[in-house]
């Protein structure tokens, strides 16, 4: 069982912020170069699937709570809907970022790629960590007594 290795334990404490961290370099990074939402999302899921693998999935339910997680994944989903909705309502065309800011389409282009890949990672990362706990046996007990391993 990997819970009980402190080698796994000790690296995962100290790389789960990084790994995090790093996720949010690639999100908010990817409109200037390579990166974006999708690939911030798995990154940021990896960091917490690396800590269910490691303490088990009762510690990971404690960390981020599969209902918490479920919502997140709907606030993705509205928050990239509601950028084309904010589009349409400003006289544009769903998801047209020049829409946003009507007075400098630039910066209107710049939020609206922003706030639409913040939505894709948001969602990515949820819908990640929803698969993880499906396929690691959520609601299963052997699996929350035993890390997963069945």
């Amino acid at each position: 069982m990997m819970s009980s290795n402190p080698v796994f334990r000790v690296t995962t404490k100290i790389l789960f912020a990084p790994i995090i961290l790093y996720g949010l370099y690639v999100q908010f990074h990817g409109d200037f170069g390579p990166g974006g939402g999708f690939q911030a999302g798995v990154i940021v899921a990896a960091a917490f699937i690396l800590y269910g693998l490691v303490f088990g999935m009762v510690a990971l339910r404690r960390l981020a709570p599969p209902r918490i997680v479920a919502v997140f994944m709907a606030i993705g989903v509205l928050i990239y809907g509601g950028v084309g909705v904010v589009s349409l309502l400003n006289g544009g065309n769903y998801l047209d970022y020049n829409a946003l800011d009507h007075h400098d389409p630039a910066h209107g282009q710049h939020l609206g790629i922003l706030l639409v890949e913040l939505g894709v990672g948001v969602t990515v990362t949820s819908v990640m960590m929803i698969l993880f706990f499906a396929f690691a046996g959520y609601g299963d007990p052997k699996a929350d007594e035993d890390g997963g391993q069945g």
